[in-house]
């Protein structure tokens, strides 16, 4: 079977604009979540969440192609490029159908359509923007960055809620795995801050409303949890066949060894309470990667801090991994970056692949009170240690949608 490995990673989070800068902070259990600056928030449920901070469009692409942009695609843009030199591959001497990109998005250009609406209410639909259809189209990330680098291959948006980006990774391992291309550019683009979005989580009762102590906000399994907090931003990563990675000299963070992805088939935006449907993307996950329970090591969990998620969540690791499950290492980076929604899953498999990589396992922050339904190891607070040989990232979002990627440390050979 064709081997998928990590060769390259770019990422802007809450906690950092580069892979790096959010590593550190999230070793060092660093929120990133903050009283949001985008607009007033006061008249919201919850005032808090966490912005890209410092992203300058303009200093990227220039004023004009900035204008034209939404955010998220912004996003996408800055982190391929960041990824793309990570890899050290040059596009442009690969034929360009071998190459594919397949991006995750939860909402794409919600922000330009709000602000068009707005416009049109205001001033007549002859002031509407002839680039309002091409901004908010979630197609749109894939689309610009195969114009970027000249791709012709498979371009995809995977849209499943806040499994989008775990999806999009997956299915573009599986378009290497079966020789459909040799490389993918694949991740995931969200700037869902935007007042309409967060008056809707808020009004059905998801968000935290911690306005006081934003960085505190976010308590994924933590007993006196109340909902999550809203980030931004992109994770890109280069995936490639190992036999083209080794051909050019390519340097291997990790290895995608395992995917699997399933449904609820229970309720639009409730997880069955006995994490059943996560389940069977657990044991799909492992089961691609012709790996047992007892062989994760970690899981970078979805963990998003809601009562319902957690709990269930914790439900389906018991049921995946039987008595193996009190032996892992769960932890919930949301607690320090919230939760990107559609871009989630990008950002968690980079921080897998470093944890794979560095031995390092990053905290589940403000985790102080126990839940008696959360009773696994979530990592408290401080970073930790550990040999990582295998891990998995868990995504799950609205609609039922489940997804599951296995990451591995890479030995030549294997």
């Amino acid at each position: 079977m064709t081997r998928v490995v990590i060769t390259g990673m770019g990422a802007l989070t809450p906690v950092g604009n580069t892979v790096e800068e959010s590593w550190q902070a999230l070793t060092a259990g660093r929120s990133g979540i903050a009283r949001i600056t985008q607009f007033d928030p006061s008249n919201l449920k919850s005032e808090i969440a966490g912005e890209v901070k410092g992203f300058d469009p303009v200093a990227l692409f220039g004023a004009r192609d900035a204008r034209r942009m939404d955010r998220f695609t912004q996003f996408a843009l800055a982190a391929t490029a960041q990824a793309v030199a990570d890899s050290g591959i040059d596009l442009s001497a690969i034929e360009s159908q071998r190459v594919g990109v397949i991006m995750g998005t939860g909402v794409g250009g919600l922000s330009t359509l709000v602000q068009e609406t707005i416009k049109m209410t205001e001033r007549g639909t002859r002031f509407i923007s002839p680039h309002l259809i091409p901004m908010m189209l979630p197609d749109t990330a894939p689309g610009k960055i195969a114009i970027e680098y000249g791709i012709r291959g498979p371009n995809l948006s995977i849209s499943t809620a806040c499994a989008s980006a775990t999806n999009a990774i997956g299915e573009a391992a599986e378009m290497i795995r079966r020789g459909t291309i040799d490389v993918a550019v694949t991740g995931g683009a969200e700037a869902g801050i935007v007042e309409i979005a967060l008056a809707g989580f808020g009004n059905m009762g998801a968000l935290s409303s911690r306005n006081d102590e934003p960085e505190a906000a976010s308590r994924p399994f933590e007993a006196d949890r109340d909902g999550f907090v809203c980030g931004e931003g992109a994770g890109v990563l280069i995936l490639e066949s190992e036999a083209h990675a080794l051909a050019r000299g390519a340097t291997i963070h990790a290895e995608l060894v395992g995917y699997g992805s399933s449904a609820d088939a229970h309720h639009i935006t409730a997880p069955l309470e006995t994490g059943e449907g996560a389940v069977i993307a657990m044991r799909a996950a492992l089961e691609s990667a012709g790996l047992n329970p007892e062989d994760i090591d970690y899981v970078n969990a979805h963990g998003t801090g809601t009562p319902l998620n957690d709990s269930s969540e914790t439900h389906a690791l018991k049921l995946a991994f039987g008595e193996h499950a009190y032996d892992l290492q769960v932890s919930s980076t949301k607690s320090m970056t919230g939760h990107l929604l559609g871009a989630a899953g990008a950002i968690e498999a980079i921080f897998t692949a470093l944890t794979v990589k560095t031995g390092i396992i990053p905290p589940t922050i403000n985790y102080d009170t126990p839940d008696p339904e959360c009773d696994l190891n979530y990592v408290p607070n401080t970073a930790r240690e550990a040999e990582v040989n295998a891990a998995m990232s868990t995504s799950f979002g609205f609609g039922g949608h489940n997804a599951c990627i296995i990451v591995g440390r890479y030995t030549n050979g294997r």
